[in-house]
């Protein structure tokens, strides 16, 4: 049933895209235009989603996933949860006093200690150089201003 679901919700997609690249309004002097793209994905789309229908009808149904290493009885470890969803609201609470650099590096360490890693200063100097990398590779790279908070000027 979850399979017809998608290929309806493929068929909606791909029509509305279709439709909404007659929309589009373009000058004459470009004989492709821009609409030929969304009419490609448009009815690519509404076909995959009929063409999932057709194979679903025919009996090609995808196996329920058996949990492999995973035991489905086990409940859920909310305590977990609790600890990196704590770690980044602090994250989002502080990258913009502390940086990026400090506060990604807390998120990373956090985050390990949080999910059972018991070895804090190799995760803070693994997330400070992690974070580092990221700012450097965002500013430098992609020219993409991340906080440098507190490091400003030494960054």
């Amino acid at each position: 049933m979850a399979q017809l679901g998608l290929a309806a919700l493929l068929i909606v997609v791909g029509a509305y895209t279709f439709y909404d690249a007659t929309t589009l309004k373009i000058g004459f002097g470009d004989p492709v235009g821009p609409r030929l793209f969304p009419y490609v994905i448009g009815a690519v789309t509404a076909a995959l989603g009929v063409l999932l229908t057709v194979a679903t009808f025919r009996g090609s149904v995808a196996e329920a996933e058996g949990g492999e290493d995973v035991d489905l009885h086990q409940k859920a470890d909310w305590m977990t949860v609790a600890k990196l969803a704590g770690v980044l609201l602090f994250t989002v609470l502080t990258v913009s006093v502390l940086g990026w650099a400090i506060s990604g590096a807390i998120l990373f360490a956090g985050s390990a200690w949080s999910l059972g890693s018991r070895t804090l200063v190799r995760d803070v100097l693994v997330g400070l150089v992690l974070a580092v990398a990221s700012w450097y590779g965002f500013h430098e790279g992609l020219g993409v201003i991340l906080p440098a908070g507190i490091l400003d000027g030494v960054l």
